[in-house]
């Protein structure tokens, strides 16, 4: 393997992760978990009371963000924390909520 098949190697698998992480970041409460945890690490029972869903949907998003390797978790005692396993996942929902701010500000729609 040559060293240009090497580069076109290594970009396709970060094609495949870039996929994996806004698979995941593609959906509301996801992103609302994200935004919470990027202000410091919370703790899973206070994401379920501000969230207002249930434990095991909760436990759901959760597994789908640590997959796609953007959250963590960790116990202290009988609590369970959650935060950001990078801290460019927060500048990373920043910029894709400016392009949005942007795109309404200048008047287009956005097909869903």
């Amino acid at each position: 393997m040559n060293g240009n098949q090497s580069k076109q190697g290594l970009e396709e698998k970060i094609y495949e992760r870039q996929v994996g992480i806004c698979k995941a970041f593609a959906n509301p409460t996801r992103l609302r978990i994200l935004d919470l945890v990027a202000q410091r690490d919370y703790p899973v029972s206070d994401i379920l009371r501000y969230l207002s869903i249930s434990k095991a949907n909760l436990s759901q998003h959760l597994a789908i963000l640590k997959a796609a390797g953007v959250v963590v978790t960790h116990r202290d005692g009988q609590r369970v924390y959650c935060h950001l396993a990078i801290p460019e996942v927060k500048k990373a929902c920043a910029l894709i909520r400016d392009v949005l701010r942007a795109q309404i500000r200048n008047g287009r729609q956005l097909a869903v």
